[in-house]
């Protein structure tokens, strides 16, 4: 099987029930797989949006039944309690019949400041993110009770009573050496938002050899592509700053604080804009050519969904096909 194609249910610039409608578009459109943010705030206030991930995949499950489901990502560390993700996995992968994937991450400061407790260095979020992984896995387990003394969590005599019949796989987003080897011991899927074929030969040398890699690559479609760069550079110009400074910073106005001298045309470099498919399999094919065997693209835009879903059946997926193989 070549790369799979997968669509993004961006939370940060669309409502629930938009959400909803759009990832049962992409599935009927024929898209292989579809992940969504899991945030509290947009990166810019231009973005709009952030509801309840959760909740809204709980909704997507039931309204899609063949679309692959994945949070991209989650952090199991701040806003919810470890235990807590494992239930709301295992709820889901019953829901979406097992087609769920928890995605997992170390976050951002931008969703995780709001429950109070400072925001730590990134060392001590990996620690934390290395015991939630230890916790969930053992609730997925499902072999009695789960007791547990960390140095950052505590749990006591958790069980979960709803299991789903297929064990939820869990993705891990890395970004360097420390990541790629708890990937590679602890996950099952490899996740990363930049076409470095390094990060997958550390994470094969932690163990991840044959496990998925899922990456993530944002784009704005539009038949005029004036309008498309505009829009990326509204809304995307955070993307380049580098997720060292997107994990720190900590709410839209600095988002907006550190992109002010990003320009249209620096966004346009890095971003696919226009309706040239060509543009958007040369930009996929770094994922390829890096050992992804998935990538999810972003259509930038609340409002642009159901034109670039239509493009995608009409001009991407065919082109796709060709491309990756699938």
């Amino acid at each position: 099987m070549g790369m799979q194609l997968g669509y993004t249910m961006m939370t940060e610039q669309a409502g629930p029930k938009e959400l909803v409608a759009y990832v049962t578009a992409a599935e009927r459109a024929g898209f292989d797989f579809a992940v969504s943010s899991d945030h509290f705030s947009p990166w810019l206030d231009e973005q709009g949006h952030s509801p309840n991930a959760w909740v809204t995949l709980g909704a997507a499950a039931q309204a899609t039944s063949r679309i692959g489901l994945m949070t991209y990502v989650t952090c199991p560390s701040f806003r919810y309690h470890p235990a807590v993700v494992a239930q709301q996995a295992a709820t889901l992968q019953i829901l979406a019949d097992g087609r769920f994937t928890l995605g997992l991450g170390a976050g951002e400061n931008l969703n995780e400041h709001v429950v109070g407790g400072g925001w730590p260095p990134a060392d001590v979020r990996h620690e934390m993110l290395v015991e939630a992984l230890h916790i969930i896995r053992d609730l997925f387990d499902g072999d009695g009770y789960t007791n547990f003394r960390g140095e950052h969590f505590d749990v006591e005599s958790a069980k979960l009573w709803d299991l789903p019949d297929t064990r939820v796989p869990i993705g891990l987003a890395v970004s360097g050496k420390q990541s790629c080897e708890i990937a590679g011991e602890l996950a099952d899927a490899m996740i990363a938002v930049e076409p470095r074929s390094e990060l997958g030969e550390l994470f094969d040398a932690a163990g991840g050899t044959g496990k998925p890699r899922v990456g993530q690559m944002p784009i704005s479609f539009d038949p005029d592509r004036t309008a498309a760069t505009k829009r990326a550079h509204e809304q995307f110009r955070w993307f380049g700053l580098g997720w060292k400074v997107n994990a720190e910073l900590p709410g839209t106005s600095a988002f907006d604080a550190a992109s002010q001298f990003v320009r249209e045309d620096d966004v346009a470099e890095s971003i696919p804009c226009g309706d040239d498919v060509d543009a958007v399999i040369e930009a996929a094919r770094e994922y390829a050519d890096a050992g992804f065997t998935h990538l999810a693209l972003v259509q930038i835009g609340g409002d642009q969904q159901h034109p670039f879903i239509e493009w995608s059946e009409r001009t991407l997926l065919p082109a796709w096909r060709e491309a990756f193989g699938g």
